[in-house]
């Protein structure tokens, strides 16, 4: 970034001069002229612990002192985002207060809720797990107080050295002394944005950084500056990005030793206290080690291995044992990491994210298990995960949570539950991985230990621990979480190329489609004009009624009819920018005709009923389920539609019913359905991010339909009442994916349908017993005790000829091997007493039963025959195949005719092999 982007007149008229830091080489701006370093760790090592730099504050204080500050200069204050960041399809968790206006606001295509505002946003990052509790101070989840203006040709709020004059007033309204204040100048890149930005440091900590974001990659017609070999292109905003460490400040303001015991000194003291050793917080040696590890931490990145160089320098410097040091610091380390990692739990399952394997609910798991890993290495009860989860909810304060506690127990509870069903399978899992390896030769490489955390949940310190014990050697890095973390932080943006896209630059000169769908929902007929056809089988009208795909809404089918009264058939509608695509057949169609176009009319209602009854099942879950109830995918149908649901368990029929009986008494209720376009921001600020069920769609303004209580930005068509959808059955329910449960259901005259076809099934059941429908149940549970009874004599039957034709048969003597061979017609498990009775005592057996296909079983006591290879050659003859063990092994084939001749070939196949 050139120089003079940091020359501000702010500045200059402070008397701040600009120096370059003999430790690190960058630039930095400062009231001292004869400061040398920039302040920054680790050019300059903490001063403030033991010294605070502002004034004491608790969380709270500071939270308030920083947006009353604010607002006394003119900002509004705004609600804090949710931390899972609903309104982006790019990442799952909000990781900086300014990612609450990125894409829309950020980009100009809408406003921001207010300008100049101030926020304190919750901010999820997990990049540092494994410096979480080490470092003194990494923390999972920080908020990031911030001030954004948002500048623009038409109206300049304000811009770098406004910025600037308000940080130094905020410091010294904490009490700062700002003459200690450096302002580094560290040019910023992320996002496909760049600008100039400043670190804001004081005692050896940076508080704050002051981005000026005004530049993108996206080309406008001002020329371009080029940033690590990039051309950037100024913004047609410029907007002011700041962010303030909430955290942060407070350590400052109290000088502790790290930020964990400023920042949670009630859950410190908790942890310690049931981890055994809450003694040590009141132990002067300890605080006065704690505190020049931190002071050590913050001059060192102590990702990977330089954990040990830490704890070495750290050891020199006081004067003990490295191995002595390190006993004492570890277990506090998992406890200042057990806390973050609480507040952070409470924050991801108060926003409602429900943890599973994919997406937000991969990333929730992950610190949900990190954590249990740790307490059990303070040999913390894993029940006790719940408990901490709860008090740092309340000590955020419960009002700040969409998601009732109750809900968040239960949540914890069953996470819990699985992590030791996971513990225990994965020990044998890890056993025969090691052993594999070992017998290489070879380490058990990253890819592997990845692998087992991804699709078994296997944590990589088990792998690690359990594959030493067998002798293995792991290959384990220190930041393993972090690195797991940051493959799964973002979406995956897959771009699956249309093939309707060749025809985009055919379509540019054409003007939008005219949606009379949305003009006329209740029309099924309509006159356009052809505008243009493409190859015979698209074409495109002036205006249609013709609903495109959509929102996992089938595009609408139906005809068309030409002047000369020619029918052609629409069997699919597609919507590529701006146009809409008839696909047709059985016609042709010219350019410049005006057509009659008519819908297939009861598709389209049904479609209608089924698209506005996912809305209305999807808040009836919402309401017995509880507030985390989130769309995870859906398809409507003609004759049922599927809704997928998150939720942390299986939906019981309990349940299932409740939600059935809410969605009817919605439909009952017969409310309007609300329809309007409104602006993206104050729809999000009105409705919340619950809007975007089914995803996130472009624009500033968006389609807003209301339903029964259910409001949601939707393209789709609906019902003008609720009483217009009928009746709505669940067919259904069916386990998707951990964290997803899968509603298949039925609406209005497809839900009587369905009711038909249960009532035919019933009928034709009860007339197979000669009941009534009444007495189905007492009768079927009758036949099927019967049944069972029946069973167990015909197996007893079975097994008394099974013993009677071991007893009566005759087996072949092959030098000194008794061998037989022979058709029994009796079921498997009989087939497999007769044979191991023969290879038990050393014999072999071929045992073929006929029926519908044939049924193979072989058993061997000889070592020089497997049974699984003589089982092979016999199937061959029957058309099939088999296998199994050297000593047993089942199998068949279709062709019963040739029974007698894969019995010989057997006989051949033993006798080749015993030298006969």
């Amino acid at each position: 970034m050139m120089e003079n982007e940091y020359q501000l007149e702010y500045f200059r008229s402070e008397g701040l001069t600009r120096n370059i830091c003999t430790s690190c080489g960058k630039a930095f701006w400062t009231r001292d002229p004869d400061r040398t370093v920039c302040g920054d760790a680790p050019c300059e090592p903490y001063q403030f612990i033991g010294n605070p730099i502002f004034r004491p504050h608790t969380v709270d204080e500071m939270r308030e002192a920083y947006l009353s500050f604010f607002e006394k200069q003119g900002h509004t204050r705004i609600d804090r985002y949710p931390v899972a960041a609903r309104w982006r399809d790019d990442i799952y968790l909000t990781i900086a207060s300014i990612a609450d206006f990125q894409p829309f606001v950020t980009s100009g295509v809408v406003p921001p809720p207010a300008n100049p505002l101030t926020i304190s946003q919750p901010c999820i990052r997990l990049n540092d797990l494994d410096s979480v509790g080490r470092s003194g101070r990494h923390l999972t989840c920080f908020e990031m107080m911030a001030h954004h203006a948002f500048n623009s040709d038409e109206k300049e709020v304000y811009w770098k050295d406004r910025t600037v004059e308000l940080c130094d007033q905020l410091l010294t309204s904490l009490g700062a002394n700002k003459e200690m204040v450096t302002y580094k100048e560290h040019p910023w890149i992320g996002g496909g944005n760049a600008g100039p930005s400043v670190e804001v440091l004081i005692g050896g900590l940076e508080v704050a950084t002051l981005v000026f974001m005004s530049l993108g990659k996206q080309k406008t017609d001002k020329p371009p500056i080029e940033l690590e070999g990039t051309p950037y292109y100024p913004m047609t905003l410029r907007i002011v990005d700041t962010g303030y460490g909430l955290e942060r400040f407070v350590w400052a303001s109290q000088g502790s030793p790290t930020i964990y015991d400023a920042v949670f000194p009630e859950m410190v003291s908790h942890v310690m206290q049931e981890a055994g050793f809450g003694h040590r917080l009141h132990d002067p040696d300890f605080i006065r080690i704690l505190g020049e590890n931190a002071k050590f931490a913050g001059l060192m990145d102590i990702s990977g291995q330089r954990i040990y160089e830490l704890r070495q320098k750290v050891a020199d410097k006081i004067g003990i044992p490295v191995d002595k040091l390190e006993k004492m610091i570890a277990p506090v380390e998992s406890v200042y990491a057990i806390v973050d990692h609480t507040r952070c739990l409470s924050y991801m399952l108060g926003d409602c994210i429900v943890p599973s394997n994919a997406k937000d609910g991969y990333l929730a798991r992950l610190v949900i298990r990190r954590t249990l890993r740790m307490m059990r290495e303070l040999d913390l009860p894993d029940d006790k995960l719940s408990d901490l989860i709860e008090r740092q909810m309340k000590i955020i304060g419960l009002p700040r949570f969409e998601q009732d506690l109750d809900v968040v127990m239960e949540i914890v509870d069953r996470e819990v539950d699985k992590y030791r069903t996971t513990m225990d399978r994965g020990a044998r899992t890890v056993d025969r991985l090691a052993q594999t390896y070992k017998k290489k030769c070879e380490k058990i490489p990253l890819e592997e230990i990845v692998t087992l955390y991804d699709s078994h949940g296997i944590p990589p310190d088990m792998v690690r621990d359990l594959a030493t014990a067998q002798g293995a050697v792991v290959d384990l890095p220190d930041d393993f979480y972090s690195r797991i973390a940051d493959m799964h932080s973002e979406s995956e943006q897959v771009q699956e190329k249309n093939p309707l896209f060749d025809y985009l630059d055919r379509l540019a000169h054409l003007p939008e489609t005219k949606k009379l769908y949305y003009e006329r929902p209740g029309s099924m007929e309509f006159e356009a004009r052809v505008l243009e056809i493409f190859d015979n089988e698209y074409v495109v009208l002036d205006q249609t009624l013709f609903y495109p795909e959509g929102g996992g809404q089938p595009g609408d089918t139906g005809l068309l009819l030409t002047p000369d009264g020619l029918t052609v058939r629409v069997s699919d509608t597609l919507k590529l920018g701006e146009s809409i695509l008839h696909r047709i057949s059985g016609g042709i169609v010219r350019k410049g005709d005006t057509l009659r176009g008519i819908l297939d009319e009861d598709r389209r209602l049904s479609l209608m009923r089924h698209h506005t009854a996912t809305h209305i099942l999807l808040y009836a879950a919402k309401e017995v389920l509880g507030a985390h109830i989130h769309q995870a995918g859906a398809q409507k149908g003609e004759y049922s539609s599927r809704i997928d649901i998150r939720h942390y368990k299986h939906i019981s029929p309990e349940e299932l019913k409740k939600i059935e009986v809410v969605a009817n008494r919605l439909v009952m209720a017969n409310t309007s359905t609300t329809i309007g376009w409104e602006d993206r921001t104050e729809a999000e600020q009105k409705y919340g991010f619950c809007l975007y069920q089914g995803g996130v769609p472009p624009g500033s303004r968006i389609r807003v339909v209301k339903v029964a209580g259910d409001i949601e930005a939707c393209a789709g068509t609906h019902c003008a009442q609720t009483g217009d959808v009928g009746t709505i059955t669940i067919i259904r329910v069916e386990h998707v994916q951990d964290g997803v449960e899968r509603l298949e259901f039925a609406a209005g005259l497809a839900a009587i349908q369905h009711k038909h076809h249960q009532e035919d099934i019933l009928n034709k059941s009860a007339e197979a017993f000669s009941v009534q429908v009444d007495a189905l149940p007492a009768t079927s549970k009758r036949f099927f005790e019967e049944w069972k009874e029946q069973r167990k004599e015909i197996e007893r039957l079975s097994a008394r000829i099974s013993e009677m034709e071991l007893k009566n048969l005759e087996t072949v003597d092959y030098n000194g091997v008794s061998v037989l061979l022979k058709r029994l017609d009796l079921p498997n498990p009989e087939l497999v007493k007769v044979a191991t009775g023969i290879s038990d005592k050393g014999g072999i057996a071929v045992l073929v039963a006929g029926g519908e296909t044939a049924r193979v079983v072989v058993s061997s006591g000889n070592k020089n025959i497997k049974a699984g290879d003589l089982i092979a050659s016999v199937c061959v003859v029957l058309g099939g195949k088999g296998g199994g063990k050297p000593t047993l092994a089942q199998g068949g084939g279709p062709d019963t005719s040739k029974i007698d001749e894969a019995l010989a070939t057997g006989e051949n196949f033993i006798k080749t092999a015993l030298h006969v």
